[in-house]
């Protein structure tokens, strides 16, 4: 009959999408445990850098580098974190969903991921330049990224660089997360942040009263740290990215496998019901001819 011949195929196709969501789960569940390793590790060191950071800062004057001056803000610079590939659950979606919330011509963006840019695009807003990294993140891949946009503050074109990525919490957890970086307003501000963000515990505030010799001189330190400082931030913000990306890819692509092997169950069922329908009926139709020539 046609209609246990389309559940058959329909059951065939289940199980063929099946058998891909599975090899998706498990593929992103070899890179996710390297990048949710990555970003762990790294949370630590950035929150030490941010620490010497503030040291340094009370022995080298800061205040007239161009990263810690405010301005009054015309078009903000907005690094727009996400995916190249999709089958990420609601990742992106809930990334974009912030994007949305900024008015066009109030910003401009770079963008790191392919779903990023081809949403920057989509929905024409001004993108000033986009960048793609690897599942690993090279810290030579953070560099130039960094470069464009200090360049682009430096020289003007945006007052501000803030970033909209999803920060990793655990596996089943991710959130979307706006980060302001320059200026640099309070370094005090910025490490009780981090603190929060990396789920370390407030502690006092420890004053460094140890007399500092610097090598380099102090100038160079100045020119040097801010520009270290921003570049670990944003490398630590990718990590955490690519560790959102895996453990969302990887729950989207078991509930997948999950639903396929439910509908699977469902369908069967279904078929087994509609082959006793046409053996009962097949049965009656025998019978009836049956009585028939006997009449």
């Amino acid at each position: 009959m046609k209609g246990i011949r389309e559940i058959r195929q329909r059951i065939r196709a289940v199980k063929n999408t099946s058998q891909i969501t599975k090899a998706l789960q498990l593929v992103a569940s070899s890179k996710m445990k390297r990048a949710q390793d990555a970003a762990l590790a790294g949370r630590s060191y950035a929150l030490l850098l941010a620490q010497m950071m503030e040291s340094a800062a009370e022995k080298v004057d800061f205040v007239n580098h161009p990263f810690f001056i405010a301005r009054p803000v015309r078009k903000r610079g907005i690094l727009l974190i996400s995916t190249d590939k999709g089958l990420c659950g609601p990742l992106n979606s809930n990334t974009f969903r912030q994007v949305t919330e900024i008015p066009r011509d109030q910003a401009s963006y770079v963008s790191v991921g392919r779903k990023g840019t081809q949403f920057v695009a989509r929905t024409e807003r001004d993108l000033l330049a986009d960048f793609t990294v690897s599942d690993r993140v090279g810290y030579n891949e953070v560099r130039p990224v960094v470069e464009y946009l200090a360049q682009a503050y430096m020289d003007g074109k945006v007052d501000t660089v803030e970033v909209i990525y999803p920060h990793f919490i655990n596996t089943l957890r991710q959130e979307t997360s706006l980060a302001k970086l320059l200026p640099f307003t309070s370094l005090r501000e910025t490490i009780a942040h981090m603190r929060d963000k990396l789920g370390h515990q407030q502690g006092d505030d420890i004053k460094d009263d140890r007399l500092m010799l610097f090598e380099p001189s102090s100038e160079e330190i100045l020119a040097i740290l801010p520009t270290l400082f921003l570049k670990q931030e944003v490398y630590q913000m990718l990590l955490s990215a690519k560790a959102s990306e895996h453990s969302a890819r990887m729950v989207a692509m078991k509930n997948a496998t999950d639903n396929a092997k439910q509908l699977t169950t469902d369908l069967t069922l279904e078929y087994n019901k509609a082959r006793q329908a046409s053996i009962t009926q097949e049965i009656l139709e025998i019978a009836a001819a049956a009585a028939a020539g006997t009449a």
